[in-house]
């Protein structure tokens, strides 16, 4: 059995997508829909997982549906979302509020945290002390500008998501300040570089995608 071939694919492309899938497998048996996972199978036996972003999708969509039936899948896919996103790498952060893909509040910011020190004896613990002291300092400042540009739009949001190092998001989302945002955080951790505007700006590329299994 060949490996699954795995796939994020865009809202505005999935249609699109799912079609060709159609055009290459023939008819289709039947669509199984969940809350958190569509199933696609095929007559040939071709299965597609299709996990959407911001699930649940709507329960009265549930059940098994004989042949091709996607529509809940696409209209959940398409519905315009308010997402923060809160990206953090120790000595880095970035926060920001999408409409849709459309950044409309953000902030990034940078603390300087040294790296590790190689040498032993007392020179090693006060280098280790003040990149401690450093590092608070940088997740606080990471704090600082989470709650500075998600809390004010705390009542839009529909989702948060987050990137980056899950140590460092941990720590930050532990200020009680964040506390009304936590519920809102969303399954994963997107995989991010240093966290700039221009990353920042990138995300809805990954958190609007939905995944695709071909099995």
């Amino acid at each position: 059995m060949s490996d699954p071939e795995r796939y994020e694919v865009p809202p505005e492309r999935l249609e699109l997508w799912l079609a060709r899938w159609v055009e290459r497998h023939g008819d289709v048996r039947c669509t199984r829909i969940g809350p958190e996972r569509v199933t696609v199978e095929a007559l040939d036996g071709a299965l597609l997982d299709c996990d959407p972003p911001f699930p649940p999708l709507a329960p009265e969509a549930g059940g098994t549906h004989t042949g091709m039936h996607v529509a809940p899948l696409l209209e959940h896919v398409r519905r315009e979302r308010v997402a923060g996103v809160l990206l953090v790498r120790l000595g880095g952060h970035a926060a920001g509020v999408f409409a849709g893909r459309r950044l409309v509040d953000s902030k990034v910011g940078s603390r300087l945290v040294h790296g590790r020190h190689k040498k032993g004896g007392s020179s090693q613990r006060r280098f280790e002390r003040r990149r401690g002291e450093q590092a608070r300092m940088a997740m606080e400042a990471a704090a600082d500008v989470a709650a500075r540009v998600l809390l004010p739009h705390r009542a839009d949001l529909d989702a948060l998501v987050l990137g980056g190092d899950r140590g460092a998001l941990t720590e930050v989302l532990a200020d009680a300040r964040l506390r009304p945002l936590r519920r809102l955080v969303v399954e994963g951790v997107l995989d991010v570089p240093d966290p700039r505007l221009a990353v920042l700006r990138s995300t809805p590329d990954r958190f609007l995608a939905t995944r695709l299994t071909v099995r």
